[in-house]
């Protein structure tokens, strides 16, 4: 016999695929043309921060912390700023601005896809390319709900563990997610673009663009705002009590010039900063 338990996750799972199912899988007409690159250029260069560094803003686990932390640690950094020792920024998001041709689709592939795991969204930042899918899943045996703001806007329960459900994302833009379940520390952000050339810096703020047409550009470095501006009252679905969710400062963003030549690399390094 079928439980009440079950049946309600049945339910919660056809809702999602009815929304995500309206939201419509057309993607809008591109203006970028795929080409065949010959002698393309590589554009490499680093992300730093410069000056104090920030004071880093965590959340106490409040919520299934058998799951949500297993080490015990209390608290959950909240990721939006991530500094190494070397002042290497990472998760930032380095990109070529008004391209119109050039290579086909090659985002990394680990980007287009999202897990919710120790009620963390891995990874932080993700790429899709727009009319693309996001592949989302929950590795944690609790409720979790991604609430999408922002490019696209869904509300997406995950009460099945391990179920990977596609989430289509027609129009380009960022999307802010964060969780509907009571998990308020958890957050991450998804940039939606027409275009092959994003990168997202490794821990030592390290990026790299690969087969790039040779001609000038600006190539611009774009990071989410890490600061908590102020909090926001939300249903926890889960539990049916309001709880406080952090709202967090506009992205921020940084543009250079570079001139790409036939088969040459050219390097460009952002020093990054609270404006």
């Amino acid at each position: 016999m079928r439980t009440a338990k079950h049946l309600f996750c049945v339910r919660l799972v056809a809702a999602a695929s009815l929304l995500i199912s309206c939201a419509g899988r057309a993607s809008a007409q591109s203006d970028y043309a795929v080409i065949k690159v010959d002698d393309g250029g590589t554009i490499t260069g680093t992300v730093k921060w410069s000056g104090p560094v920030p004071k880093a803003p965590k959340l106490p686990i409040t919520k299934d912390a058998s799951v949500c932390d297993p080490e015990s640690h209390k608290v959950r950094d909240l990721e939006r700023l991530e500094i190494g020792s070397d002042s290497g920024v990472a998760n930032t998001v380095v990109f070529l601005k008004d391209v119109t041709k050039g290579k086909a689709m090659d985002l990394p592939e680990a980007r287009e896809h999202l897990d919710q795991k120790n009620c963390r969204y891995v990874p932080h930042i993700m790429l899709i390319p727009r009319g693309g899918n996001l592949d989302a899943k929950s590795s944690d045996p609790v409720l979790h709900t991604v609430h999408m703001t922002g490019a696209a806007s869904n509300n997406i329960p995950f009460p099945m563990q391990n179920q990977v459900i596609a989430v289509n994302l027609p129009r380009n833009g960022v999307v802010e997610l964060k969780c509907n379940a009571g998990h308020v520390w958890m957050n991450a952000e998804i940039l939606i673009v027409t275009h092959p050339y994003y990168a997202v810096t490794d821990a030592r703020g390290f990026f790299k663009l690969t087969d790039v047409p040779p001609g000038e550009y600006e190539i611009e470095a774009w990071h989410e705002g890490w600061q908590n501006m102020s909090e926001e009252s939300v249903l926890d679905v889960a539990a049916q009590v309001r709880v406080k969710r952090p709202v967090y400062s506009p992205p921020q963003t940084w543009a250079k010039k570079v001139s790409v030549k036939p088969g040459e690399t050219a390097e460009v390094n952002f020093a990054i900063s609270a404006k």
